[in-house]
């Protein structure tokens, strides 16, 4: 059977299975949300339905579907706006695996065809909350017309949507929204008021309605962070559909941890996303840059030093690596001797950085999600500047040395750029006697710099190059030798035997402490 609103008086909840509470399909629509993807769903959705079942929220929200090709609009109104969530992971070195079935989503909206009922929900005066993920691409400026039914740009769709509540409230200014953007652009609440704004004078309109917006409205920086890869496998989902025993066409799974970093020291925002009290994952501070710092350094930071080892390794997935004793001391170490040093400021404490790199370490070892590590080192060059390069930097300033691991994943950066152009005119590096793509746009300063430095002075000819990394990483005394010295082991050695050395003498050194 599909799952349904009628179907679940014939579920029976288990201690793994959660189901809604039966009077939340009664509660208001208080959320008006841009994006039926899967990470909305499987966060802010989730956390909103979890605040509903507790009656802590009690609000529903109505979801904008963009356009009208594709898409799954018609299979949430035919699920009455329900949905399962697959919660499996590791959280405190503990196995989770739960599943929830979501009432948050009231209805689903397409804005191509029902424009028109879109804008009738800014008449809703129990609106307060507006939440997008457009993808960085929505949040960009176009010129726009917002009489249009409906506007091109998600912008535009907004700006629309608060034209007409503050028309239709003749511009009380309590019926403001608290808009939290979702998109993965820095400061994306400033820089989605920003266009707005510009889209509004584009438009002409009035400067009264344009104070409106600016002080009545509260436009949040946000910070999402959550793996939800999506579908499960076919095989995947139909052994948890005859567990549950029925069908759900919009069935995801996530991982566990989760981060919902909202930037606001209002009042009036705290009441209104009163859905933080659920879940200690949701925090709403004036300033969330200790929460970007974190995740930028010790996930995508850790992340990006260790792809290209442990692809060279041999190992495909993360938590195929994290199963690698040798593996599992390099990536600890690094972040716990190397990173976590580096990045201690008076807004982040050495406990507060722990705590981030232990749930770190419990997410590489989800053995649920296949993170491939080719896939990670997609504009690996870019990641590895703009994520590395100031924590190595913060390293030499504290220490005045080399730090080895750094030095490891940035010689076994190297080594994976190295490659040779194919017909296709596209580049490709070779391992454990198999062909890769790389993806990098800086993959020919690379591949030329190999032909011509296929030596010991490929490093220092790499790090020289401003267009790649905008300084001169050779300006740090010893950091060259360091990596070059670690890139002839990896290629004389085997990236395996450089783990094992670099894992074991740290490791042995941590225990004579």
């Amino acid at each position: 059977m599909k799952l349904s609103k009628s179907l679940l008086q014939h579920i029976t909840p288990q201690h793994y299975l959660f189901l809604p509470a039966p009077h939340v399909f009664s509660l208001p629509e208080k959320v008006l949300q841009f994006g039926t993807g899967v990470l909305l769903r499987g966060l802010p959705d989730f956390l909103i339905n979890k605040a509903n079942n507790e009656g802590i929220f009690n609000g529903r929200i109505v979801v904008v579907k963009s356009t009208e090709a594709g898409g799954n609009a018609g299979i949430f109104n035919k699920q009455d706006g329900l949905y399962t969530l697959s919660i499996r992971g590791v959280h405190g070195s503990k196995k989770v695996d739960e599943i929830h079935i979501c009432a948050a989503v009231s209805r689903v909206l397409t804005a191509a065809t029902e424009w028109e009922e879109i804008l009738l929900c800014a008449e809703n005066p129990h609106m307060q909350v507006v939440i997008s993920n457009t993808t960085e691409v929505g949040i960009t400026l176009v010129k726009d017309n917002i009489h249009a039914s409906p506007p091109v740009s998600f912008p535009g769709k907004l700006l629309a949507f608060l034209y007409h509540r503050y028309k239709f409230f003749e511009k009380d200014v309590e019926k403001g929204m608290v808009i939290v953007p979702a998109e993965l652009v820095p400061d994306n609440g400033d820089k989605l008021l920003s266009i707005i704004l510009e889209i509004a004078h584009q438009n002409g309109l009035e400067i009264d309605f344009i104070d409106w917006l600016e002080t009545s409205n509260h436009f949040c920086n946000s910070l999402v962070d959550r793996i939800v890869p999506g579908k499960l496998s076919v095989a995947e989902q139909q052994t948890l559909e005859k567990s549950v025993g029925y069908e759900d066409g919009l069935m995801i799974m996530s991982e566990v941890y989760a981060l919902w970093a909202i930037q606001s020291g209002s009042d009036k925002v705290k009441e209104v996303l009163s859905f933080a009290k659920v879940h200690d994952g949701i925090v709403i501070r004036k300033s969330i840059d200790k929460f970007r710092e974190l995740k930028l350094r010790l996930l995508n930071g850790s992340h990006t030093f260790a792809c290209g080892l442990a692809f060279l390794a041999g190992f495909d997935t993360v938590k195929e690596a994290m199963e690698d004793i040798d593996f599992s001391h390099y990536i600890k170490q690094l972040m716990y001797d190397e990173i976590i040093p580096s990045i201690i400021t008076e807004d982040i404490t050495t406990e507060e950085a722990i705590d981030f790199a232990d749930s770190v370490l419990d997410r590489f070892k989800n053995v649920f999600i296949d993170h491939q590590w080719l896939s990670i080192t997609a504009e690996y060059s870019s990641k590895m500047n703009l994520r590395n390069t100031a924590v190595i930097q913060n390293y030499y300033e504290r220490f005045g040395t080399a730090p080895e691991l750094m030095s490891l994943g940035m010689a076994a950066h190297m080594l994976f750029l190295r490659s040779e152009q194919g017909e296709d005119e596209k580049f490709y590096g070779t391992s454990n006697g198999r062909q890769y793509l790389i993806t990098d746009s800086n993959a020919a300063i690379y591949s030329s710099s190999w032909k011509k430095y296929n030596g010991d002075f490929i490093v220092t000819n790499i790090f020289s190059n401003k267009d790649v990394w905008q300084t001169d990483l050779n300006e740090l005394p010893g950091f060259a030798a360091a990596v070059t010295s670690q890139l002839n082991t990896l290629k004389d050695f085997g990236a395996p035997n450089a783990l094992f050395d670099v894992a074991r003498t740290k490791n042995v050194i941590n225990n004579e402490k």
